[in-house]
């Protein structure tokens, strides 16, 4: 990674929404030290962008097509472990802020956030410090005084499966997003519905969209 001090912060913008990344790049860019250095709008090419940038932050929202942005985040992580990663997304439950950085995010900030949030969170992060959005450190506070969810046993990895067979892919689509066996997933829907308890996919898939994964 570049030296922050010297050169300003470099960032890789990860959105599948065109107008997302092209309004914040405009908004980062205008501080003066933050410099958007590439764009990705899916995991795969978060990845590649990663391997051929070394950005100082990786700025990526969870929601994308085929495999998510937590899959992007493991893949990263893997390939570098010091990579600095801030999530910014619409989505604001409890059970994928805490996958998120179980993954290995170094922050959270939601999409309702203001810009100027937005920036301080990508310092901090650059920094190598952990940063939240307002709404995300009440959330994470809230859930810890509650009795839990009935995900909270899944691990990242389980989550980004669920969320994905939730939201209609089959178990082959889920293979070729995650470059797993289809049996690898075979099993992973098992070993969800003995941790969480569901019996059958209908109760998986209401339980997927009680935690805010999907809608139904």
């Amino acid at each position: 990674m570049s030296e922050v001090a010297a050169t300003g912060i470099s960032v890789l913008l990860v959105d599948d929404h065109p107008i997302v990344r092209q309004g914040y790049r405009r908004v980062l860019e205008s501080q003066g030290d933050l410099h958007v250095v590439a764009e990705a709008d899916n995991a795969a090419d978060a990845y590649g962008a990663f391997k051929a940038h070394d950005p100082d932050v990786v700025v990526l929202d969870i929601s994308m097509p085929g495999a998510s942005g937590l899959e992007a985040i493991r893949n990263i992580r893997a390939r570098s472990p010091r990579a600095r990663i801030l999530v910014f997304t619409m989505h604001n439950e409890a059970v994928l802020v805490k996958a998120a950085f179980s993954a290995g995010a170094s922050g959270f900030v939601t999409k309702s956030s203001e810009p100027s949030a937005v920036v301080s969170a990508i310092r901090s992060v650059a920094r190598g410090e952990r940063a939240m959005s307002d709404d995300i450190a009440h959330i994470l506070a809230e859930d810890s005084l509650s009795a839990g969810s009935a995900l909270d046993q899944l691990g990242e990895r389980e989550i980004e499966i669920l969320r994905q067979f939730a939201g209609g892919a089959t178990t082959e689509q889920i293979a070729a997003h995650l470059n797993l066996s289809v049996k690898t997933v075979q099993n992973y829907h098992y070993l969800i519905k003995t941790k969480t308890g569901a019996r059958t996919d209908a109760q998986l898939v209401r339980l997927a969209a009680t935690c805010g994964l999907t809608r139904i």
